[in-house]
């Protein structure tokens, strides 16, 4: 039987098969920066929380102030500092913002990341699948070459017999 023929596609394959490998990669690159805008956002949030019960404390603190009837310098000086962790939350709440935003803008990379990724792969699968379809056509017309190769051959082994036994018969 003779060997059937090479695919002719097969660099296309090669080649389709090293894109999905590189979107495995990028995919697998681009989860890693979300994972780590991921904590970078929760010790962000975590920041912003603890600046929050630090400003609670003190609001609570000038009350018992109030309460207890304490000075005006005490309480202006209460006021003032106030002020300042209200600014510090503002500024973790700024931080927490962009941590979001880089959060949200990492997912969108996994996201595309992820579409090529399925769009290479379906890319993959219908060459192989064109392969598959190509390797049994290439197979029943290599078939159908040796079969007529053969009938070729019967027919001329049985003319010549046949040419044989008219000239003996002569």
């Amino acid at each position: 039987m003779a060997k059937s023929p090479e695919y002719p596609l097969e660099q296309v394959i090669s080649i389709k098969k090293n894109r999905f490998d590189q979107a495995i990669k990028t995919l697998e690159i681009k989860k890693e920066i979300l994972e780590k805008a991921y904590e970078r956002l929760y010790d962000l949030t975590q920041e912003w929380e603890e600046v929050k019960k630090h400003k609670q404390a003190k609001m609570d603190q000038l009350r018992d102030a109030f309460e207890q009837g304490t000075t005006t310098d005490k309480v202006q000086q209460m006021k003032a500092y106030l002020k300042v962790v209200d600014e510090r939350v503002i500024e973790k709440k700024k931080k927490v913002d962009v941590g979001q935003k880089a959060v949200d803008a990492a997912q969108a990379q996994v996201n595309l990341a992820t579409d090529d990724l399925f769009q290479k792969k379906k890319d993959l699968e219908k060459l192989e699948l064109h392969k598959k379809e190509w390797s049994k056509e290439a197979a029943y017309a290599l078939e159908r070459k040796e079969e007529a190769e053969h009938d070729e051959q019967g027919s001329t082994g049985y003319s010549r017999i046949k040419k044989e036994k008219k000239m003996r018969d002569q």
